[in-house]
């Protein structure tokens, strides 16, 4: 994984991500044009660290995460990823499968962080 990732820019009238109080909600993330689930689940995490060190938190500050698949059979290496960039108490999840992701994408992770976890 590279840290230095940059986030992606936002393709449509979004926000990367916005604060309210003490949480900060960040849009999804996608692994934009790549083929490979563990390359692109790698580039979401990259993004959502560069987008929470811009905003001076962590991963370690998320508390919630939604990530969308094109397909549950990618569920495996996605989570094998997701298992190695989040540390105990790992955030609460939702996992689902769609049938489409911007720009024909695998996945898209999206998060919530608290400042104080």
């Amino acid at each position: 994984m590279d840290s230095k990732s940059s986030s992606a820019k936002p393709i449509g009238p979004y926000s990367p991500c916005v604060a309210a109080g003490d949480f900060l909600f960040v849009s999804g993330q996608i692994g934009e044009a790549l083929p490979d689930i563990t390359d692109a689940t790698w580039q979401c995490i990259g993004n959502i660290i560069a987008i929470l060190e811009s905003q001076n938190m962590k991963i370690s500050d998320v508390v919630k995460t939604t990530v969308f698949l094109r397909n549950l059979n990618d569920f495996e290496a996605m989570n094998s990823v997701y298992a190695q960039s989040f540390v105990q108490p790992y955030p609460a999840r939702s996992t689902i499968e769609v049938s489409r992701l911007p720009k024909n994408a695998l996945v898209e992770i999206e998060c919530v962080a608290y400042r104080g976890v």
